[in-house]
């Protein structure tokens, strides 16, 4: 028996007016996955445990299994796993996004925060500008790393955990009132604008349309993680394939195979067949047991506020993920149970993330069942199924 996680970062929503009182995974043209769900078990799953943070982090480490109340020690230090920084004990990590501010002619607290990801920038041009930043900035104490995108790092030598705003939390505000209030980095994040906004590399993708990217956004505080061995806590041999840094890291925190796909982003326009082809590769001739694929883009669309766009990623997950998976598996003649779900809801109203419960879809293809059911959030409460610990799915998962 081969298992697979299917997760569509962000992919649960809120009911739209414009489209008919319906959330975008409900709207969206998803046969496979609706194929899939009358024959297979829905339900809801409470992904974040009550009083954390609902984000990525903690709802990925609780899809793969781990309690976020144990094993969460912050979001920047699982980054900081995969870019390959060797933390020490007293090294504090922090995310340093790469945002667009508005440019008025006003203090930099009255700037307005337009875009957490700079037009989604790409990891070439983030990484000019962060070396721009690196020459003027970086100290003994402070030190700057390259990530993939938008998503930096920043290490803080003896440093502490303090409480920091995520960017896409103040989308469209106003920035004064949530800027860090450890003095050194609020100066830090001041000084990268004005190193940042007149920058050639920023005249020019103004020129091209692009949001500039001109200021260091820090969050995420955290010190370095600890996480238990995958194999060794569910005896199943592993796999990762994700564009993104704190997926990669938490696979690497778990002794995983990271699974690098050529073209996968975290955007969009991923490279979709590339990461169905190497998840059905990786279980059908590498020999692993287990494979969970990570899709960032419905979440990047949530907090663009892009209803369109998020019904295309999630259309794209179903035909160019979800289908060709399924199918190639079959083809092999591989028995398989497969997971499907978001992380967290990720509400194009709101443009950030929830700690609401998420829908599931268990299909088992040694077990087909027959129901009515579609695969959307309404339906799945629906079906009364409810799984209030998430960090406990996974067992169900390999429960045969």
């Amino acid at each position: 028996m081969k298992y697979i996680v299917i997760l569509g970062d962000g992919m649960a929503d809120q009911p739209l007016a414009e489209l008919e009182g319906k959330t975008p995974l409900a709207y969206a043209m998803t046969p496979k996955m609706d194929e899939l769900a009358a024959k297979s078990e829905i339900g809801m799953v409470h992904t974040v445990p009550d009083g954390m943070s609902p984000g990525s982090d903690t709802a990925n480490l609780s899809v793969l299994g781990y309690n976020p109340r144990k094993y969460y020690s912050g979001r920047s230090p699982l980054e900081a796993l995969s870019i390959g920084v060797p933390m020490k004990n007293t090294d504090i990590a922090l995310r340093c996004n790469i945002v667009t501010l508005s440019e008025e002619d006003c203090p930099y607290e009255e700037q307005t925060i337009i875009d957490h990801s700079s037009s989604e920038i790409s990891t070439e041009d983030a990484e000019v500008l962060l070396e721009a930043v690196r020459k003027e900035l970086e100290t003994d104490i402070y030190k700057f790393y390259v990530g993939t995108s938008y998503r930096h790092l920043l290490i803080w030598d003896k440093g502490e955990v303090v409480d920091l705003v995520p960017p896409h939390d103040v989308l469209g505000q106003k920035i004064g009132d949530n800027l860090p209030k450890d003095e050194a980095l609020r100066e830090m994040m001041k000084k990268s604008y004005e190193i940042l906004k007149n920058h050639p590399l920023n005249i020019e993708r103004k020129k091209q349309g692009l949001n500039p990217a001109n200021s260091c956004w820090f969050w995420g505080a955290g010190t370095r993680p600890a996480l238990s061995s995958f194999e060794e806590k569910t005896h199943k041999k592993g796999a990762m394939i994700s564009a993104v840094d704190l997926l990669k890291g938490i696979a690497i925190g778990a002794s995983m195979k990271v699974i690098t796909v050529e073209g996968a982003n975290g955007g969009l326009h991923t490279n979709y067949e590339g990461k169905a082809q190497a998840a059905v590769d990786v279980l059908t001739k590498d020999g692993y047991d287990f494979v969970y694929v990570h899709l960032e883009g419905p979440d990047e669309m949530g907090h663009q506020g892009s209803m369109e766009r998020k019904i295309q990623a999630i259309e794209n997950l179903d035909a160019r993920i979800i289908k060709p998976i399924a199918e190639g598996l079959k083809a092999c003649g591989e028995d398989f149970r497969m997971l499907i779900l978001p992380d967290h809801p990720t509400p194009i109203c709101i443009r950030t993330h929830t700690g609401d419960s998420v829908p599931y879809l268990l299909y088992d293809s040694t077990d087909q069942q027959s129901h009515t059911w579609h695969y959307n959030e309404a339906e799945a409460e629906q079906s009364g199924n409810f799984v209030d610990e998430g960090h406990t799915l996974i067992d169900y998962l390999f429960s045969k």
